[in-house]
């Protein structure tokens, strides 16, 4: 079975094609700046690379647009749309629909009920989901929710302190995100460690960042909560705060909630505290090295959080075997992985400096001394839900 896997922004389509006989990658490829008047195509397929532009009105037409790359009788890796099994989506947030499901009404309804609460996610993903149901009605679609993993956290990890009529009528639990990523590093550590039964914390550190405490594969905390605003500073996402702190901003801003909200998802985070400089590691800490002092406060206050949830983490697990670091600065962010570990060694945790400066792509990261192991671990979500993609279909 071939299964496409597909990850979605408001202007951009993103996929990757697997073989699961094997679980190979046969191709990858995207579709940037949907809806402009030319968009950027571009597919990988072995060697092979390639680029066009063409107009790509919405979703349904990129879909289209990859199966014809993919179709291709010069470079193309299938013979036609009807090799493909299924699409699978990483979806984000089902409220209490949790797991993987065929798309049909009923989860399109559950998604569309917590709009309000990932609104850079959940959007996009009902538009392209029913576009496609009208434009591919052959291809199976399947949502594989970020907050399945998740499943497996006590309740005393997941509830609000909120009163129970309101808990009970309404779908808020501190959920958890990036589920995918977080139960392939679950398998991965597992593998390296030789162990079934390992705790594992990790560190899923990118433009959404979040930790999740791992106990024998399942997950049992993690830092994200109702949405994917929450948790950790995001690049431009505030992470927690405080509630009453809204009633202050409205004021002072003279905006209404609505665009409150939307400020803090759109202009908080690693963005808004380097008073705008970037919402990006890297230009973060060049800007810091150059002695600007918004930019070094946006990077301390990043470690600084991450560190507060690793201890919280530790205290979930009972103990530790192995830290993670994964995602885009997680696996390339040196300094950070640096900054995180410093002057853990009583902990247990004790990174070899050398080893971090050198160590490419999975690699392991710890000193002699520590006696936790630490790696990097680059995650495949793509590969975990086409696994989950293929256990619906068949």
């Amino acid at each position: 079975m071939k299964i496409l896997v597909a990850n979605l922004g408001s202007t951009s389509f993103k996929y990757r094609l697997f073989d699961m006989s094997d679980e190979r990658q046969m191709a990858r490829g995207s579709v940037e700046r949907i809806g402009s008047p030319l968009s950027k195509c571009a597919i990988e397929i072995g060697s092979y690379r390639g680029e066009m532009e063409m107009a790509v009105p919405h979703h349904g037409v990129a879909v289209r647009a990859c199966v014809e790359q993919l179709t291709d009788k010069q470079q193309g890796c299938i013979a036609s749309a009807h090799d493909i099994s299924a699409i699978g989506f990483k979806a984000v947030h089902g409220g209490r629909l949790q797991g993987v499901f065929r798309i049909n009404d009923e989860v399109l309804d559950a998604m569309e009920q917590v709009n309000s609460v990932a609104p850079a996610h959940n959007p996009p993903y009902l538009a392209a989901m029913r576009q496609l149901a009208a434009t591919v009605p052959d291809i199976p679609l399947v949502a594989a929710f970020e907050t399945d993993f998740h499943r497996t956290i006590p309740e005393a990890w997941r509830h609000y302190a909120l009163p129970k009529a309101w808990s009970d009528a309404l779908p808020i639990r501190k959920w958890g995100f990036h589920g995918a990523s977080h139960r392939y590093i679950a398998g991965r550590s597992a593998e390296l460690l030789n162990r079934q039964n390992a705790r594992v914390i990790s560190l899923h550190l990118g433009g959404s960042s979040s930790l999740c405490a791992i106990h024998s594969g399942k997950s049992v905390a993690t830092s994200l909560g109702m949405s994917p605003q929450t948790g950790l500073p995001h690049n431009n996402r505030v992470g927690d705060l405080d509630p009453y702190c809204l009633p202050m901003l409205m004021q002072h801003s003279g905006m209404n909630l609505e665009d409150v909200l939307k400020h803090l998802s759109t202009q908080a985070g690693l963005l808004g505290l380097s008073g705008g400089v970037s919402g990006d590691i890297r230009d973060l800490e060049m800007a810091a090295d150059a002695g600007n002092a918004d930019a070094r406060l946006a990077l301390d206050v990043y470690v600084a959080e991450i560190r507060r949830q690793l201890g919280s983490m530790l205290v979930a697990l009972g103990g530790l075997d192995a830290i993670v670091f994964t995602g885009g600065i997680g696996e390339n962010g040196k300094r950070i992985r640096s900054a995180v570990c410093s002057g853990l060694s009583e902990l247990g945790i004790d990174l070899d400096e050398s080893k971090n400066q050198l160590g490419k792509g999975e690699s392991r990261l710890d000193a002699a001394t520590s006696k936790a192991q630490i790696w990097c671990i680059p995650t495949n979500e793509e590969l975990v839900v086409a696994r989950q993609t293929l256990g619906i279909v068949k």
